[in-house]
């Protein structure tokens, strides 16, 4: 019997956005990488979820299941980067001209707060059940 239902859906979503938060972090990091292995600039990546279903428990013996969530896939975004004049650039054409990433620090931005107020709605999601489960415990025992 699972004393604490629902945890594995909030498992779920904790991993996805763990993943959102690593993969906007590299974003950031390379918002300025001009060459990849591939010989062109960063591509930004961008995650995308779909729900799943997940065991919640028992009841009368069978199982209960409820909506969890998956990362389905992890895409680079096709757009390409502003061109910038700087002949003094190692990458730059015969013309002077750079092509950047198609990294834009305020969306990635954004996007990191938003991630990281989802995963911290789901820690405290873990902390609450934790807590009735542990109050259960002790008006059991008494």
């Amino acid at each position: 019997m699972n004393i604490m239902p629902g945890l594995d859906a909030t498992s779920s979503a904790l991993q996805a956005e763990k993943m959102r938060l690593d993969i906007i972090g590299q974003n950031i990091a390379n918002a300025q990488t001009t060459k990849g292995p591939n010989g062109e600039p960063y591509s930004r990546q961008i995650v995308s979820f779909e729900s799943k279903l997940v065991e919640m428990g028992t009841k009368d013996g069978k199982p209960t299941l409820g909506y969890g969530v998956n990362v389905r896939q992890v895409v680079n975004d096709s757009t390409k980067g502003p061109l910038v004049y700087n002949p003094g650039h190692p990458d730059a054409d015969e013309k002077g001209m750079v092509r950047l990433p198609n990294v834009n620090i305020t969306h990635e931005m954004v996007d990191l707060i938003s991630s990281s107020r989802a995963y911290e709605a789901n820690l405290q999601v873990v902390r609450t059940a934790k807590q009735m489960a542990t109050l259960a415990l002790k008006m059991g025992g008494q």
